[in-house]
């Protein structure tokens, strides 16, 4: 296909393993967190790689600024802060850039990645409020991605609805090996009725990320027809899969660092995308184990 003809939007790549590559500091459970608060000059590097690799989009380097990574005492005394430098330091990229580049506000998973039952509603509110307080001022919308249920969505969409600045949404899908049947969070919850109940909240884009890209297609599809139903034909729908082996459904804390998939290079990556966008898709890029080289592979070819 010629994707020229698409007019998709190209977000970044994944942030924590394109900064163990760049060799900042890095480990388990600050993950990408670390760099930001010790040797932050690595995340600017890892922001203009993106934008030099044709990323239109830039998200704030705020995924692990969350208690249950760099500790409970850290967040309660340096979150406030260490939000707003992960902020300002995608800002600056961005206006330093020569052309128009967007900075989305990163809203992660409070209590972990991939475990919908782990979400705490009372604590949730205090959390975002620090996250939002911080990241706020320098960013051009909320990106709240790597929702593994509406209930935590649903929590994220009432912290910024008072900042007056758009929300995105991204969902994570179940994608372990074999799983058949309609797409689904990783809540159980069907996509399709998942991204109506986002919609009648105002997002104004519905994404689907770090999942395999196997899992990806059927998702775009259901999405498209929710949106379709919703009569907003003007909602966005986008992808970011990731390059991790499939983490199958659980509610035990991570054994570790996820082995990268061998057969997800730039141009195998770049296949994935042109199929998204031919069921729809209309903002792309890539998370974790997806690098500059994929985002550069997918600006070419939108050039072509």
């Amino acid at each position: 296909m010629n994707m020229h003809t698409a007019g998709f939007t190209i977000l970044d790549g994944g942030m924590g393993r394109l900064l163990e590559r760049l060799g900042a500091p890095f480990r388990l459970p600050e993950w990408s967190a670390l760099p930001l608060i010790e040797a932050p000059d690595f995340v600017t590097r890892a922001h203009r790689l993106y934008v030099e690799s044709g990323a239109e989009i830039i998200t704030t380097n705020s995924y692990g600024i969350v208690p249950h990574m760099i500790g409970e005492e850290r967040f309660a005394a340096e979150g406030l802060a260490l939000a707003a430098r992960a902020g300002k330091l995608a800002r600056d990229v961005a206006d330093d850039s020569g052309h128009r580049v967007q900075v989305a506000g990163s809203l992660p998973p409070l209590f972990e990645s991939y475990r919908p039952s782990r979400f705490q509603p009372s604590r949730a509110p205090d959390i975002l409020k620090v996250l939002v307080e911080g990241l706020a001022p320098p960013i051009d919308f909320w990106l709240i991605e790597t929702q593994s249920s509406t209930v935590e969505a649903l929590a994220a969409i009432e912290a910024v609805r008072p900042t007056g600045l758009p929300y995105w949404v991204s969902y994570t899908l179940r994608d372990e090996n074999g799983r058949e049947g309609p797409p689904q969070l990783r809540s159980g919850e069907a996509v399709e009725e998942a991204v109506a109940l986002t919609l009648a909240k105002g997002a104004k884009t519905i994404l689907f990320n770090c999942s395999q890209p196997e899992a990806m297609s059927q998702a775009v599809q259901a999405a498209r027809s929710a949106i379709i139903a919703s009569g907003k034909p003007t909602i966005g729908l986008g992808v970011y899969a990731n390059a991790f082996l499939p983490e199958p459904p659980s509610d035990e804390p991570y054994a570790g660092i996820s082995t990268i998939r061998a057969d997800l290079g730039p141009e195998n990556y770049l296949k994935w995308v042109q199929r998204w966008v031919s069921l729809g898709a209309d903002i792309v890029g890539g998370c974790c184990g997806i690098g500059p080289e994929h985002i550069e592979a997918i600006h070419r070819s939108r050039s072509a």
